[in-house]
């Protein structure tokens, strides 16, 4: 049997503003923005089960919110006062400690607030100063890097790239080629202790070093299987032995179109002179510092984390001969890449990220 029909929901053009103004304000509880976001949804006549899965609540929330906004208008949507004790820190303090982490610098040279600096800041306690953070999920002590690709023909290399990978030429394979340079073959100074109950692997953190290893992989994107050779140098002259790998590995009647970044030993006259005396290879090359463009960045980073980061070896043969091994293993049951995004999306996302950074007044 359906469930009752939801209370139908009409804002005035006063209630919308308020509502729209919750969700801009960055110091407005994260209680609040959603209790907005669902008397909004709700006010475009969505029902209850197609608001909770999109806002990722239970339909009970969702007709929680919407029958107390019916019921109290705007009014109904602030947290009734609790009993206790009364609060000993005002709405005020509170606004006025996340402006001051978000807009001002420590006064003491330090790079960035701590809970101790901020306490004696604001005149209030760490724990009151951890909560508030939390609370608003601010996180001074963390950073993440990004960076942004200046290339000039950003836009045509990155619709190349994806559009190679989500719709290949036909009778073509396409491979995501880099290398992975100087690995280290390092063994420890001691012993590792195995894994016990209550007790995590242990190893030494000081290694013994034996020499390096560059690997070369081209990734086929449509089968995950993987071409590979190690060399002990990274110049064009091994990049051209890479190429002349893979050509032998692929029947004849396949054109190639690999997927590269512009590393400087790709495109070195010796290059350029036997990809003209070899027609089916096709080279698309990623934007300036963009290797996440290229699929078998992922693949390198499978191959550090699940073998390279735990393992001991000491020599370059036998690193290399370890690495053969898991790479062959892998090829035995290989898992395909696939784009989930388009070039239009992907565009569209740094646009509004690069438009989020210049309204952002930092």
């Amino acid at each position: 049997m359906p469930g009752p029909k939801p209370l139908p929901l009409e804002l005035s053009d006063r209630e919308r503003g308020v509502l729209r103004g919750w969700l801009r304000k960055r110091t407005a509880g994260q209680a609040l923005v959603l209790r907005a976001r669902i008397v909004l949804a709700c006010a475009e006549g969505r029902p209850n089960a197609q608001v909770a899965q999109e806002l990722g609540i239970s339909r009970e929330t969702v007709r929680k919110w919407r029958s107390r906004f019916a019921a109290d208008r705007l009014e109904g949507l602030v947290d009734a006062p609790r009993s206790g004790a009364p609060r000993r820190i005002t709405d005020e303090q509170v606004e006025s400690l996340v402006a001051l982490t978000l807009d001002q610098a420590p006064p003491w040279g330090d790079s960035h607030w701590s809970t101790r600096s901020m306490a004696q800041a604001a005149g209030m306690s760490q724990s009151a100063v951890s909560r508030i953070w939390r609370a608003f999920g601010l996180k001074p002590h963390t950073v993440q890097t990004w960076k942004l690709s200046t290339d000039p023909q950003f836009v045509t290399k990155v619709r190349d790239v994806v559009g190679s990978s989500l719709s290949p030429p036909e009778n073509a394979l396409v491979l995501a080629v880099d290398e992975k340079s100087q690995i280290q073959a390092l063994d420890r100074t001691q012993p590792v202790l195995p894994l016990a109950p209550t007790t995590a692997a242990r190893m030494t953190h000081d290694c013994v070093r034996h020499g390096t290893t560059s690997l070369f992989a081209a990734l086929d994107i449509a089968s995950g299987s993987v071409i590979a050779q190690h060399y002990r140098r990274h110049r064009h002259q091994e990049f051209l032995r890479f190429l002349k790998t893979i050509d032998d590995a692929v029947p004849k009647d396949l054109d190639l179109h690999l997927v590269l970044d512009d590393y400087a030993t790709h495109k070195t006259e010796a290059v350029k002179k036997w990809l003209l005396r070899h027609p089916r290879f096709h080279l698309h090359f990623t934007p300036t510092s963009v290797s996440w463009l290229n699929l078998v960045e992922r693949w390198f980073a499978e191959l550090t984390c699940r073998k390279l980061r735990r393992s001991a070896h000491r020599s370059v043969v036998e690193l290399e001969r370890d690495i053969r091994r898991w790479i062959n293993e892998r090829n035995k049951n290989p898992k395909p890449s696939v784009w989930t995004r388009t070039a239009d999306e992907i565009l569209e996302t740094l646009a509004a990220y690069c438009t989020r950074t210049t309204d952002s007044g930092h």
